[in-house]
């Protein structure tokens, strides 16, 4: 799993300056056309955390993923982004169009909405973030979108006070709307949230040097950097490997300790609190476990 796309890396890979009227505000906020940002109507993300919201106005036949959930969109849908959950979207024709906004949440410091804007419902791990419009819904949203594009390039010295407020009324007509019900898990789900699993256990080796600790350790650790719950983490890898989460993790760390034994002159201490273990005894009783051999052994 890739790191976390940041701001910068968005107007990055949109080919896009970030404006500086812009990066003199506290947080971060803008505007774009779809059909601006991305090529020929086309749209094409990887799948990964963003390190800001985004509310986007789909126009198009297109496919989401989000989290573990798969949604497929025929015309339109409003779409509602958090730092906390993986997603991407692509397109499934040419016939693309639309509108969205991205900010930070520290655009939302300086106004008094009563909570972080992460305790919407919308931004809520584990909901349905993605509502379709009728043609009405479509034009109200469009004039929000509207109204922000209009006010950000005006010269109002309160212009985002008001840009708040439009982006409040998109969450609030966002809340007033049903979730999309026609929402479905594929078959190739499992094979997919497996595939993300083995991606991030992986980015966790090879360890070096000895300081570096391994981040993640625990079932609980990847399904919370995947946002899933961990129960259904067990479920989908019980399913496609026969194995626990736990007994995958487990496996993974006693083969990096064989080859940190054989290929390094680290002391089984500094191989131990790499892989995570802060008492030698518990590596050295996790790997005579699975090998039989103590660590000592096994180098000899």
């Amino acid at each position: 799993m890739a790191d976390i796309i940041t701001v910068q890396d968005f107007y990055k890979q949109a080919s896009l300056l970030i404006p500086e009227r812009i990066q003199k505000e506290i947080g971060h906020f803008n505007v774009f056309k779809t059909e601006e940002v991305f090529e020929s109507g086309s749209t094409k993300m990887p799948y990964n955390r963003r390190a800001y919201y985004k509310i986007s106005l789909i126009i198009g036949k297109n496919r989401a993923e989000y989290a573990d959930k798969v949604i497929d969109i025929e015309d339109n849908a409003l779409l509602f982004a958090t730092p906390q959950i993986p997603y991407n979207y692509h397109s499934l024709d040419e016939k693309q169009s639309g509108i969205f906004c991205i900010f930070s949440e520290d655009f939302f410091a300086q106004g008094n909405i009563g909570k972080p804007v992460s305790e919407f419902p919308v931004f809520q791990p584990g909901g349905n973030p993605i509502f379709f419009l009728n043609p009405e819904q479509i034009e109200e949203v469009k004039a929000i979108f509207g109204k922000m594009l209009r006010e950000l390039d005006s010269d109002y010295a309160y212009k985002y006070d008001l840009i708040r407020n439009y982006v409040m009324e998109l969450i609030h007509t966002g809340q007033k709307l049903q979730p999309v019900s026609g929402l479905h898990v594929e078959t190739n789900a499992f094979r997919r949230v497996s595939s993300l699993f083995m991606e991030l256990l992986e980015r966790q080796f090879p360890v070096e040097p000895p300081h570096q600790k391994l981040k993640l350790r625990s079932a609980k650790d990847y399904a919370d950097r995947l946002s899933i719950h961990v129960n259904y983490l067990n479920k989908v890898l019980k399913e496609m490997t026969g194995k626990t989460t736990t007994g995958l993790i487990l496996e993974r760390i006693v083969q990096e300790a064989k080859i940190l034994l054989k290929h390094t002159d680290w002391n089984i201490s500094e191989i131990a609190y790499c892989l995570g273990f802060d008492e030698p005894s518990h590596f050295n009783n996790l790997f005579k476990k699975h090998t039989s051999l103590t660590p000592k052994t096994f180098r000899a």
